[in-house]
């Protein structure tokens, strides 16, 4: 089944719809680029009269991937946020400004989420394996659970500091740091005069202005069916962000262990195959589809509509579409 919804204005992502990475053009016009950073890949596409302008523009998309790689990935032990559990658990840890306002914006989502949105959730997520196939036995998770709770994460706003109630915790932010980066592309292009783009980091995505005449396209994909679409978004200036159960798992006896974690139970969700939101901006647009996922469709959908400009199309176990009061005004 194919569902074709309506244009869509106040948002910044899109997803394109040719499979692959492709190589950068030679020639004016459309210019587009792919790469692998942050694990996850990694597209640009733009116009640009110059080819000169476009390779710059494009050039600035990469550096900003790789900046936020270098700063937030868990697994660079130099990583800002590696420094921050290693320490923050026993001495309070001064941050940049910029990662003081995501942690604060993490805050944020997770009492608005009621804790469904949890960064410190990476206590129990780090003991999983998706590659190898491994999940922790009961004793494990439940010995990793007691270091996962939002609030025993310390934000001092005058040091600019944040300290860990206890030690042994430790954050990820994995929940929104592809958003956080197309934002930041984004902006670079926009500061280079990039008037139509589309950048992408995996599941989350944001586009600037419209395809010169035409929507950008954003497919949201089947979640059982990898060459299948489900719904096709077109929008412009907006964001988008998928979380699907189908993006990093393991199965066992039957059960689906995916990389979209419940804080309050250690295991994957399973009321949810997919969920897809639109927002004004890209960290906003996956925060929320990891919310929704893991609150379910009824906590999901309260928490969205608190959100103004946010709209979201969900599939659920059943493989069923659901929309957002927003979507179903279209």
């Amino acid at each position: 089944m194919q569902l074709q919804l309506p244009l869509w204005r106040p948002q910044i992502a899109a997803v394109s719809l040719r499979a692959g990475l492709l190589p950068r053009r030679s020639t004016g016009g459309w210019h587009q680029q792919g790469a692998a950073i942050m694990g996850t890949a990694i597209h640009v596409e733009l116009w640009a009269d110059r080819r000169g302008d476009a390779e710059a523009a494009i050039d600035a998309v990469m550096a900003e991937m790789h900046r936020i790689d270098a700063t937030y990935s868990p697994h660079k032990p130099e990583s800002e946020l590696s420094r921050i559990n290693r320490d923050a658990g026993r001495t309070a840890v001064p941050v940049s400004d910029e990662t003081y306002a995501l942690l604060a914006r993490a805050q944020a989502f997770a009492e608005l989420s009621v804790g469904a949105f949890d960064i410190s959730y990476a206590a129990v997520g780090r003991l999983y394996d998706y590659r190898r196939g491994i999940a922790p036995d009961d004793i494990t998770l439940a010995r990793a659970r007691t270091l996962v709770g939002w609030r025993g994460i310390e934000l001092d706003p005058t040091a600019r500091s944040v300290r860990f109630a206890r030690d042994g915790m430790c954050i990820d932010l994995g929940g929104f740091a592809k958003g956080h980066a197309v934002d930041g592309a984004t902006a670079h292009l926009k500061a280079l005069g990039i008037r139509h783009a589309y950048v992408s980091a995996g599941g989350d995505s944001r586009v600037i202005g419209d395809r010169r005449g035409r929507p950008w396209s954003v497919a949201v994909r089947d979640p059982r069916r990898a060459d299948a679409v489900a719904a096709l978004l077109p929008l412009e200036d907006c964001a988008v962000s998928t979380s699907g159960d189908y993006e990093r798992f393991f199965e066992r006896a039957g059960v689906r262990h995916h990389h979209l974690i419940d804080p309050a139970t250690g295991r994957s969700p399973t009321a949810l195959r997919s969920v897809t939101v639109i927002a004004d901006d890209g960290l906003t647009a996956e925060a929320l589809s990891k919310t929704l996922f893991v609150g379910g469709l009824e906590h999901g959908m309260a928490v969205l509509t608190q959100v103004p400009g946010a709209d979201a199309v969900v599939i659920d176990a059943q493989g069923r579409l659901h929309f957002s009061p927003g979507l179903q005004a279209r």
